[in-house]
């Protein structure tokens, strides 16, 4: 897959780490740990125990149904580094050019942290990526709203912004 750069490069970079499972602030082994994997295959993996069953419920229905529409594959993971599956969903989701892949964890102040495959950078603003971090993201939102306010956010934004028509004005309000 040919990840882009999001809106800068640091939060690249933050992603990244999350994904790779690397410290802060000295490198570690990356983590993959694919006995964090649920058995079957869901578009959300919570292993940090963010979201309540319901919670999980409407989300993989949501995520499920934006897939069927647009054709573009939305992926949650909630986690708290360094309890994470890390690379092993790479390969457990099939990522590709059409895969989102959403990484929810506190550990580095904005819990919002997003990779997008080239194909989804081709349509989405990488604006879009940043402002949707920014505003339900940033550590006072998730500290007064809670952490699965911030991903139920978030996934509401995506589903939004991924269903209205392109152009020039595409995703320019986070919804």
């Amino acid at each position: 897959m040919d990840w882009r750069l999001n809106e800068s490069v640091e939060i690249q970079y933050w992603s990244e780490l999350i994904l790779s499972g690397l410290g802060k602030a000295t490198a570690k082994e990356g983590v993959n740990k694919p006995e964090m994997l649920p058995k079957e295959f869901t578009p959300l993996i919570d292993v940090a125990g963010y979201l309540s069953p319901s919670q999980e419920s409407r989300m993989i229905e949501a995520i499920y149904n934006l897939e069927k529409d647009t054709g573009f594959k939305l992926r949650v993971l909630a986690q708290n580094y360094p309890e994470t599956p890390g690379l092993a969903v790479r390969d457990f989701w099939q990522v590709d050019d059409n895969t989102i892949v959403f990484v929810a964890d506190p550990t580095f102040g904005n819990i919002l942290n997003f990779n997008v495959g080239a194909s989804v950078d081709l349509d989405i603003p990488r604006s879009f990526w940043s402002r949707l971090a920014g505003k339900y993201g940033n550590i006072f939102y998730w500290r007064e709203n809670g952490e699965d306010a911030s991903i139920e956010a978030a996934v509401s934004a995506i589903n939004s912004c991924l269903r209205e028509p392109l152009g020039p004005n595409a995703c320019s309000e986070i919804k």
